[in-house]
């Protein structure tokens, strides 16, 4: 067994206990506390951050043709750092080169390689918080938590269910079968572990490393090579990622040219020669419907584990914690400005009102509450930034712009002091609108009236069986009625949240308790991270002979 297994071993049988019980674990803090990372650990690591700026990013031998890079931070910093870039083909080329090595190396070696380089990245959380903050706007305690221990939650997951996968089976046996006063047919069989080739993964611009990190460890773990492409304005998380795991490998005996960085720039873009080129047999992809379907067309070659548009839902029936049910939906609605794949758009709200501990609330009432609560929550400058981060695209301002004409405002939405940003914006709009039937990703929800709470969760239900949905909400006191909702969500294949109030959101997603997507309708095709989303990276074979005697 390798050195850095051997050190890690009691890291990953936590994990896989944590893999079947499905309750509370994480080696990896989330606080960003100097007691648990270093009194200095926030200065070090924004030194190491600013280090960065402005300069040559250095992987060494990786290929390199020319430098690119025009990372521009949501809060108005230019990175201005230029990294190795290469062509499809020299990338390919050098994957190919290290295939071999990688799939001989024993599975050990491999998920020990990829846990000591998850321990490396979680001591530079700082530096990594740093670095998603300034590409994808995120506020920074978010960018802590969400870009480092998180991902780094994730990574483990998707390491310990190749772990599990890989060794769910005997590797040998010596297998007899009697031939009655004859001697036995006796053989000996070995199974071999065959990655399935080269894995791309194709990451977004709002979570370069907690949507991507599951699959790229998931794939090196399984003895796949991988070259991670990462949006033009969010290369930096990625980069640091790919140093650290080349450095381990490196000093593990295995090939660093296993995992390479796909560099390119807008206008330039080399994803969908990646994506089809013959040698790629898995891709990981992160991003719109659109290209998902462009990927599904024309990237036959490969397998394809997806997590794209869908529209999320809340129906509202009745409340016994009205001012809670608000204020929870307010901080989902406003955290990070709407732009996670969890993040609810669409409110069903019966149109003659609800029940709550209040009092009935009529549709306005209820409307009014939501806007009040948003307001309330982002009243102080501080807390508002905090909470809200900045606009990753350009693109989802002007989303915002279309929305507002599209139906009744009760909340405007408005820029806070620094940075590119926009505050939630809530807009009633007529059951069965157009303009709910898709995604608007961003600070924009709609709040629908409907003819009762069943109504509500039954559009609700079909909504995400047609067009995908990742969450689901329903805040309601009739068993019977949450009961259908339980039902009607599950048939659709999205998780349902039930009655949150608290410092629990919808938005949330824990490793090693939920598994994010289900896989189960439009929104996605794989499911992080269940046995499916690991074990299709690999297949088994078996050599036999006649045993000695």
């Amino acid at each position: 067994m390798s050195e850095y297994f051997n050190r890690h071993r009691p890291m990953l049988d936590d994990a896989l206990d944590a893999l079947q019980a499905r309750g509370y674990w994480t080696p990896f803090p989330e606080v960003p506390s100097g007691k648990i990372y270093g009194e200095t650990a926030r200065e070090d690591g924004a030194a190491a951050f600013a280090a960065l700026l402005g300069r040559k990013f250095d992987i060494p031998g990786h290929p390199e043709d020319r430098r690119l890079g025009a990372e521009l931070s949501p809060f108005g910093l230019e990175l201005d750092i230029a990294y190795p870039a290469a062509s499809v083909e020299s990338l390919i080329d050098t994957a190919q080169a290290a295939s071999a090595r990688l799939s001989a190396a024993s599975a050990e070696l491999r998920v020990g390689a990829c846990l000591e380089a998850l321990v490396r990245l979680n001591r530079m959380s700082f530096t990594m918080a740093n670095a998603v903050m300034h590409t994808t706007g995120q506020a920074f305690a978010m960018a802590f938590q969400a870009g480092g221990p998180h991902a780094q939650d994730r990574a483990l997951e998707a390491v310990a269910m190749a772990w599990d996968e890989m060794n769910r089976f005997a590797g040998s046996a010596r297998w007899e079968k009697p031939q009655g006063k004859a001697a036995p047919i006796t053989l000996e069989k070995q199974w071999s572990v065959v990655p399935a080739g080269i894995s791309v993964a194709i990451c977004c611009n709002t979570f370069p490393t907690w949507n991507s990190y599951p699959g790229i460890f998931a794939s090196i773990a399984t003895g796949n090579p991988v070259i991670i492409k990462p949006h033009p304005s969010a290369i930096l998380p990625l980069a640091l990622s790919v140093r650290v795991l080349r450095e381990v490998f490196a000093e593990a005996g295995l090939p660093a040219g296993a995992i390479l960085l796909a560099v390119d720039e807008p206008g330039a873009e080399i994803t969908k020669d990646l994506a089809v080129h013959p040698a790629v047999k898995l891709i990981d992809y992160t991003g719109s419907g659109a290209f998902g379907d462009w990927l599904r067309e024309n990237a036959t070659q490969a397998q394809i584990f997806s997590e794209e548009a869908g529209v999320n839902t809340v129906t509202i029936a009745e409340s016994d914690d009205f001012s809670g049910m608000c204020s929870n939906l307010a901080f989902s609605l406003a955290l990070y400005s709407g732009q996670m794949c969890t993040a609810p758009q669409n409110i069903f709200i019966p149109k003659d009102g609800i029940e709550t501990d209040q009092g009935h609330k009529s549709f306005d009432e209820v409307a009014g509450a939501l806007a009040s609560a948003i307001d309330e929550l982002l009243c102080d400058p501080a807390r508002a930034a905090g909470i809200c981060g900045a606009i990753a695209n350009p693109a989802t301002l002007e989303r915002v712009d279309q929305a507002r004409s599209r139906g009744r405002i009760f909340r405007d939405s408005s820029a806070l002091a620094e940075g590119r940003t926009a505050t939630p914006l809530l807009l009633s709009v007529e059951d069965g609108d157009p303009a709910s039937e898709e995604e608007w990703f961003g600070p924009i929800a709609f709040l629908i009236p409907v003819a009762d709470a069943a109504t509500g969760i039954d559009r609700a239900a079909d909504l995400a069986r047609r067009k995908g949905a990742i969450t689901a909400a329903i805040y309601d006191l009739d068993e019977a009625r949450i009961q259908h909702a339980v039902t009607a969500f599950g048939a659709a294949g999205v998780n349902l949240s039930i009655n949150l109030t608290g410092n629990i959101f919808v938005n949330q997603s824990a490793a090693f308790s939920d598994f994010h997507v289900t896989g189960a309708n439009p929104a996605g095709n794989a499911s992080l991270t269940d046995s499916v989303f690991v074990a299709s990276r690999f297949r088994r074979v078996m050599w036999r002979r006649p045993a000695a005697a």
